[in-house]
């Protein structure tokens, strides 16, 4: 049986915590929380949407969030899966995730065509992983 040093248990913690970010996302867009959204967001943060619209500081983030998300999710579903995590430093990572939506269709969810990958700079402060930077970006099949 191989023990983890503490090292690579910290490493671990911080990557379930990352998990956590992306969970939140999922869970604040499901349920059109926009300041839940919006509080995972470091102040000066810098967000390019799915559309290509770019967006710089928490502030504008959430004017624009705040816009959107209510009613964006009526009749969909959307999950996020953390699939790749890259160590800049300790306290700094970019977090590469796979973004999928349903639509309901007939009472029944049915997987959209549309997929997507979150590219997100994550900070660590005070304990928190916090969204620095995050650029989304549609998937299309070549």
């Amino acid at each position: 049986m191989t023990t983890m040093s503490s090292d690579e248990r910290a490493r671990a913690a911080d990557i379930e915590a990352m998990k956590g970010v992306a969970a939140a996302i999922e869970h604040s867009q499901m349920n059109e929380l926009p300041d839940e959204f919006v509080a995972l967001f470091r102040r000066d943060a810098a967000w390019t949407t799915g559309g290509g619209r770019r967006l710089f500081g928490r502030d504008e983030i959430s004017a624009f969030t705040h816009k959107v998300l209510p009613g964006a999710m009526q009749g969909a579903k959307t999950t996020l899966e953390v699939i790749h995590v890259t160590f800049v430093r300790p306290d700094v990572a970019a977090v590469k995730v796979r973004q999928r939506r349903w639509s309901t269709v007939g009472g029944a969810l049915v997987e959209d065509e549309f997929e997507s990958t979150p590219l997100l700079v994550l900070a660590k402060e005070a304990g928190r992983w916090l969204i620095v930077a995050g650029q989304n970006t549609g998937v299309v099949d070549v």
